[in-house]
């Protein structure tokens, strides 16, 4: 298989000297940085429609809810360093700006590898964050994990959108915290940082929330950790600053150059001199 090193995208990328890059047999997308390369198998015909529970209290979510915050906090907790060498640097940041994060927040990162979402989890320190995701992936095996570990599935049609709207204005309300991962998709191991869709940005500014980056960088697999894979690299997660979003600007102004900001901040985190992906891919209205 080819090498990435060898895609357009990487020989235009810039690091800094001691950033390592991970050379993955992966032929990666060179132009449309939206392509879903994961899929699984359809197993459910979930219809997410204005009927859909987007909020769910029914008993059943209550204990499956439980049972999925007993594996991600403790069984995860020790298996993802074990494993994948998860380190995290920067968490003072959240002790530091705790006043400015009582409110909410909403948590971003590259979409990096199985667990990226496990391990934003960790760094934060909360018992759970809520974060929307492709309804598609809740056809799949992974449905009941998503659901109870406070996945909401993003719907379609404008009445289900209400409902879906309805369900994280009640959240906010409880001060909860949300996550988005603004690239959309999975690419596994992927160095550069891809253009971000606007979500996490109309979140934090209807909801005067501020954003909190954070970027999963790679490791070079050494010593012992050599027995339990070959293939992937170590992954450490690094936390930045709070960043706010701009409330003296118009709604679309604001939400465009709080993603311009928020990118920039997590190419600088990743040790990215220059990336070879904008912001904002032209024509995205997503």
């Amino acid at each position: 298989m080819s090498s990435c090193l060898e895609n357009k995208r990487y020989k235009m990328m810039k690091v800094k000297e001691d950033e390592y890059i991970p050379d993955v047999e992966d032929t990666f997308p060179e132009e449309d940085p939206f392509v879903h390369k994961l899929s699984y198998e359809n197993i459910y015909n979930e219809v997410f429609d204005e009927k859909y529970p987007y909020l769910d209290n029914s008993w059943k979510w209550k204990i499956g809810h439980v049972w999925a915050l007993f594996r991600f906090h403790f069984i995860c907790k020790w298996f993802n360093p074990l494993y994948f060498g998860m380190r995290y640097e920067g968490k003072n940041n959240i002790k530091k700006h705790k006043k400015d994060l009582e409110n909410g927040a909403v948590t971003v990162c590259n979409h990096a590898y199985r667990w990226d979402f496990i391990s934003v989890w960790g760094a934060s320190g909360k018992l759970r964050i809520w974060y929307p995701a492709w309804a598609d992936n809740f056809q799949t095996r992974d449905r009941d994990n998503m659901r109870h570990s406070c996945g909401i599935p993003v719907p379609k049609s404008m009445s289900a959108m209400k409902k879906f709207n309805e369900a994280f204005d009640t959240l906010h309300e409880r001060k909860e915290w949300f996550h988005v991962f603004p690239e959309e998709c999975r690419w596994n191991n992927y160095k550069p940082l891809r253009p971000f869709r606007k979500g996490a940005f109309i979140f934090a500014y209807k909801y005067k929330m501020p954003i909190l980056p954070m970027v999963i960088v790679y490791r070079e697999r050494t010593g012992l950790y050599k027995l339990f894979n070959k293939k992937e690299p170590l992954y450490t997660c690094r936390v930045g600053e709070p960043i706010f979003p701009n409330l003296d600007l118009p709604r679309k102004e604001a939400v465009d150059e709080l993603r311009d900001r928020v990118h920039a901040k997590m190419c600088e985190m990743a040790g990215i001199i220059e990336n070879p992906w904008p912001s904002v891919q032209p024509n995205d209205k997503g």
